[in-house]
């Protein structure tokens, strides 16, 4: 079976699209609402994000732990927030090279609300098939990324939903 390298889901969120935006551009704020990643640390954290910033990304995948390096590559406010992921290590990224980009289109929808698209592309690209999926198998117990990752912005987008949706307090 060919690799999938690009996979994606949208949710409508009753919410106008610049406020969906400042809440997913901001990377600290990302653990409220994904299943791995536990929150990031600006690296420059003047002025908010924009292309070129850095951010190092805490994740778990049930008892392993591992930090990656992103580099913000679209900051369009109400519009498109992305990021490439580009080094991973347990405590501090060391390992280089491309893994992952992330990518989050807003879109004003039909009656209202706003249409928020996630997307995860695997930048692995100079890895061979085969050992692809062997480490995916391992890394996800027994899936490939792309339906591992399926899932993840399945429940991803549903959090953020819940999130926004309900009334503080």
């Amino acid at each position: 079976m060919p690799r999938i390298f690009t996979v994606s889901d949208s949710v409508v969120i009753d919410a106008p699209p610049a406020d969906v935006y400042a809440q997913v551009s901001d990377p600290t704020l990302m653990g409220r609402w994904s299943p791995e990643n536990r929150g990031a640390v600006l690296r420059d954290a003047a002025g908010g994000t924009r292309v070129g910033t850095v951010f190092d990304g805490r994740n778990t995948r049930g008892p392993l732990s591992w930090t990656t390096r992103c580099t913000v590559t679209a900051a369009d406010p109400g519009e498109r927030f992305a990021f490439r992921v580009r080094a991973i290590g347990l405590r501090r990224p060391v390992l280089r090279g491309p893994i992952a980009t992330w990518e989050y289109r807003f879109e004003a929808a039909e009656g209202g609300g706003t249409r928020v698209t996630e997307t995860w592309t695997d930048d692995r690209r100079a890895w061979p098939d085969a050992l692809a999926g062997v480490f995916d198998r391992i890394a996800t117990r027994g899936h490939t990324f792309a339906d591992f990752q399926r899932r993840n912005i399945r429940t991803t987008l549903a959090n953020l939903k819940k999130a926004l949706e309900t009334p503080a307090g």
